[in-house]
């Protein structure tokens, strides 16, 4: 079967960063909201896609 590595680093670095805090979601999203406030020149906004229904 196909190993791509790349992914396999992801889901390391993934894996060790959800450890570092316990599993729990509310301090990962506390951490990534610190970090996009430290960066927000960084942070692009689009534009909402919308798909519209035919009439």
């Amino acid at each position: 079967m196909y190993q791509d590595e790349i992914l396999e680093e992801i889901h390391k670095y993934r894996e060790e960063y959800a450890k570092s805090f316990n599993y729990d979601l509310n301090a990962i999203f506390e951490d990534l909201k610190k970090k996009q406030m430290a960066h927000q020149d960084q942070v692009v906004t689009l534009p909402i896609k919308r798909k519209y229904q035919k009439s």
